[in-house]
């Protein structure tokens, strides 16, 4: 009987049993232990940042790049729309902003274009920054997502990003280890490139550490105010003092050992992820009407997920149902987040892709343990649909 293929599961062949035994042998299995500072010190020397600060989780990365920015309540953040809702909550909701929702392009990453269209056509640039002529408010910040590890466009959402006074914020939840490898920004990973970057390690991502995140930020005095408010804005302690409200989002030392093991393996997790999209896409692409959503040109993508384009003739969640009879994990892209939860009142900007992507797109196992004979086998199920 045919085994179970996962969508993405973690893979632990590494040093991770032996870093956490460490700890436990130490006692010491909270936040801020020794493993934490090492782990900071691994994310920091990876990426080429001058430091790193390992959080609870990507949300809360994500968090403390709002607050660090600067973006006030009552402010507006343009955000992409074809994304996870842990990309809008934390830069909007929580510090009391709304989103302003654009759609994508064909990488499915926010599209540069409708950005520069809506900065251009629907606000008003003044001197103290941009004003979104429907409302009135002060658009503050941009939240670019490099999503399923593809590189957004950054060179161009820097350019609009100085033009219109914007902040950058760099969700690189799911890139960790995407870079560019030509252009003005060769050599520049995602989430390195704008005012502040946020990673996850959440049990599906490239590598894990059950939950956990990482902030870098090209404000050195940033990611020192995120650390602080990670630690629950303690300035003494012994004496328990706190000089403003904080938070518990520090990484824990058992999250850290899993993730310095994690970090040993990770370019051979991309390469084997790359090996296994190759495959996808020589068997699939342009084959009965499917295709492979592409990684851009001129990047380096750790290919974290795979999206495999459907034909008119198919409808998704039939295909889903299809596959999973035969034992095969898939899932759809997002719901549009405009149709979440109270979402729905704030402002749209051109979603004709993203709804597009969100009927067509199936995404198929992609797990950095797969093999090539499971690979075989999803590529024979989808072929026969």
């Amino acid at each position: 009987m045919s085994s179970f293929i996962p969508l993405s599961v973690p893979n632990f062949c590494g040093n991770e049993k032996k870093y956490v035994n460490d700890a436990l042998d130490g006692a010491w299995v909270s936040t801020s232990g020794a493993k934490v500072d090492e782990m900071e010190a691994c994310m920091a020397a990876y990426l080429n940042m001058p430091r790193a600060v390992c959080c609870a989780s990507g949300s809360s990365a994500l968090h403390l790049s709002a607050i660090v920015s600067g973006i006030q309540r009552g402010d507006e953040v343009i955000v992409p729309d074809l994304t996870f809702i842990a990309s809008v909550n934390p830069t909007t909701r929580y510090v009391g902003a709304e989103p302003v929702f654009i759609g994508c392009d064909e990488t499915a990453c926010l599209d540069p274009d409708a950005v520069e269209d809506f900065c251009a056509n629907c606000c008003t640039l003044k001197e103290d920054g941009l004003y979104n002529n429907k409302t009135g408010a002060h658009v503050s910040a941009l939240v670019v997502v490099h999503v399923f590890g593809n590189m957004a466009d950054m060179p161009r959402f820097l350019e609009i990003a100085k033009k219109y006074k914007l902040i950058l914020i760099e969700d690189a939840a799911e890139a960790l280890g995407t870079k560019y490898t030509a252009g003005p920004l060769a050599g520049k990973f995602a989430g390195t490139i704008g005012d502040v970057g946020a990673y996850s390690f959440n049990g599906n991502k490239i590598i894990t550490t059950g939950t956990g995140g990482t902030l870098v930020s090209n404000h050195d005095d940033w990611a020192a105010r995120a650390k602080h408010i990670s630690t629950q804005a303690k300035t003494d302690v012994v004496q328990f003092t706190h000089d403003q409200v904080g938070y518990n989002y520090r990484m824990t030392n058992i999250d850290a050992c899993l993730g310095l093991a994690q970090m040993e393996l990770l370019e051979g997790f991309i390469q084997h992820k790359i090996d296994r999209y190759q495959q996808y896409k020589a068997a699939l692409d342009g084959v009965k009407g499917f295709s492979m959503l592409p990684f851009r040109e001129g990047t380096r993508s750790n290919h974290w997920f795979y999206s495999l384009l459907l034909p008119d003739r198919l409808d998704r969640d039939t295909v889903i149902k299809t596959l999973h009879a035969q034992k095969i994990q898939t899932r759809p892209v997002w719901a549009l987040i405009h149709e979440q939860c109270d979402y729905g009142r704030n402002q749209t900007f051109a979603l004709e892709q993203a709804k597009e992507f969100r009927r067509r797109i199936v995404n198929i196992p992609c797990s950095t343990n797969l093999t090539e004979e499971e690979c075989a086998r999803v590529i024979d199920a989808v072929l026969a649909l």
